[in-house]
């Protein structure tokens, strides 16, 4: 009973923790635009946490390179399941402008699986909400 309870509350109040792997810090800037009253991200019932554990959604922009994926695993694998990973930008999709340079290996998803990929440089907040509204279809599919 109480954990049916957890997991229903879960599905409807999601809470998401967002990391920069390193960037320009522009998808940064437009994620925390999301959070501001004009875009109000959380009249869908999401809330911006600090700790992975309490995590169901993970929003990750930037390059991955050599110094970072060990933290970006470390978040993943603290994450309860089932969790949403959600990759924004052209940095966090492939790597971006930084793809070439010798430290970068590239997008998440050379580190981690994700579920869905916003992009953008830099993403627009729409867009980004789009992204995390339709991460909340692919945790509600992956807890049933």
């Amino acid at each position: 009973m109480i954990k049916r309870i957890f997991s229903e509350s879960r599905m409807k109040s999601p809470w998401l923790l967002h990391f920069d792997c390193g960037s320009c810090n522009g998808c940064d800037i437009e994620v925390l635009a999301c959070l501001t009253p004009v875009y109000d991200i959380e009249r869908f019932g999401i809330v911006n946490v600090g700790n992975p554990m309490h995590a169901d959604m993970l929003l990750v922009t930037g390059t991955v390179n050599y110094r970072n994926r060990k933290v970006l695993f470390n978040l993943y694998d603290q994450m309860p399941p089932p969790k949403v990973i959600v990759a924004i930008g052209s940095c966090g999709l492939s790597g971006g402008i930084f793809r070439e340079a010798y430290n970068v290996i590239g997008g998440v998803d050379k580190v981690i699986p994700v579920d869905i990929y916003v992009p953008g440089c830099p993403a627009k907040p729409e867009v980004i909400i789009d992204g995390v509204v339709a991460g909340l279809e692919k945790f509600r599919e992956k807890k049933a």
